[in-house]
């Protein structure tokens, strides 16, 4: 038996053999029982808790945490057993790439989750998690980069010059795409800034539209044609926006017009009018009444009121039902609305005699 134990096989005896074969066996049993017993209890108990960051670090350990264990786990047997350089080597990149690989997934997990955390205790959070992913896009190439050149750098290799040739051209890039940099950076205006959200009713130049998507380079709005506009991120930064969705509540001025026959008893009472017709409504707040002035045509007045609501219908119902109310009134009470005209006034002179 002993001198089966110590044959040699691949420049190894056979006990290094078993003893390497051992090792993977039992480690990969102990992260077996790791995985089914001690995690499920952790995921149970996290799952009767108010928080949700404990379930996440649990499970974000069962992706990247024990994968690795697996990789450490068969590196260490390796290091019982006598190899070629060459082929002791390409485990090691294989070690080092397999190792990067679960960092790199770990810290791009937990920024996604800070930020969707984030976004999450704000309102319409569900609705700015889709604003978020060109973030997340641009974030984790930058992880990602950052990583690959570091395990070049753990490889033994100079990356000094690689990082210089990529500033060079980084700058070349830079101006051969002044436009794409100029959006990609009115999106992080956009998303820090926040003048407009998914979801939100807009008015950009003469186009009224709802915001249904903002990307990295473009924003795209559904006009209420029904045709989708998209619009460059520099121009919309560049734009003044008027954000309907925000308004709390809606300024209505409107101008009435009555003849000069109405007389000073009828014009006195207007103001009084024109409140009670305000009054009236629900969800409306009166603000003034006046005799505005004199008109080449009619006696002016002007009433303004406020419709505490930016929902557009009810705006346009409470200002339908208004207007019934005061045409009514003013039908009651013999009051004529003006419209333009002009009175000719002509004077007869007697005709001249003939004798």
């Amino acid at each position: 038996m002993e001198n089966v134990l110590h044959q040699t096989w691949g420049g190894n005896s056979v006990a290094s053999w078993i003893t390497a074969f051992v090792i993977i066996l039992v480690s990969f049993l102990a992260i077996r029982i790791l995985r089914s017993i001690v995690l499920k209890k952790l995921l149970k108990w996290t799952a009767g808790t108010a928080r949700t960051w404990d379930d996440f670090i649990i499970r974000l350990a069962g992706r990247t945490i024990l994968p690795a264990l697996y990789v450490l786990a068969v590196w260490f047997a390796l290091q019982s057993l006598t190899l070629p350089d060459q082929l002791r080597g390409v485990f090691r990149v294989a070690f080092l790439a397999s190792m990067t690989f679960f960092v790199l997934r770990g810290i791009s997990a937990l920024f996604r989750r800070f930020v969707f955390s984030y976004i999450k205790r704000q309102d319409n959070g569900e609705t700015k998690e889709k604003q978020a992913n060109g973030l997340i896009l641009i974030v984790n190439f930058f992880i990602w980069t950052l990583g690959i050149l570091s395990f070049i750098s753990n490889l033994g290799y100079n990356v000094t010059t690689l990082i210089a040739g990529l500033g060079i051209g980084g700058i070349a890039i830079a101006l051969a795409a002044q436009t794409i940099l100029g959006d990609l950076f009115s999106y992080f205006v956009i998303f820090f800034d926040r003048p407009f959200e998914i979801g939100d009713f807009i008015l950009v130049d003469d186009k009224l539209g709802l915001i249904e998507y903002i990307g990295i380079k473009t924003t795209r709005i559904r006009t209420l044609n029904g045709e989708q506009l998209v619009c460059s991120n520099t121009d919309l930064t560049n734009s003044r926006i008027h954000n309907y969705k925000r308004m709390e509540r809606r300024r209505v001025v409107a101008q009435l017009r009555v003849t000069y026959q109405t007389s000073e008893e009828q014009l006195s009472h207007i103001p009084d009018m024109l409140r009670e017709a305000v009054e009236s409504q629900e969800s409306v707040q009166f603000d003034r009444a006046h005799f505005a002035g004199f008109g080449e045509s009619s006696l002016n007045f002007e009433l303004v009121y406020y419709i505490l609501s930016p929902d557009y219908v009810l705006f346009m119902d409470k200002q339908q039902a208004i207007n019934l109310d005061i045409y009514g009134a003013f039908r009651k009470a013999g009051i004529q609305f003006a419209h333009p005209t002009q009175t000719l006034y002509l004077r007869q002179t007697a005709a001249p005699s003939l004798s």
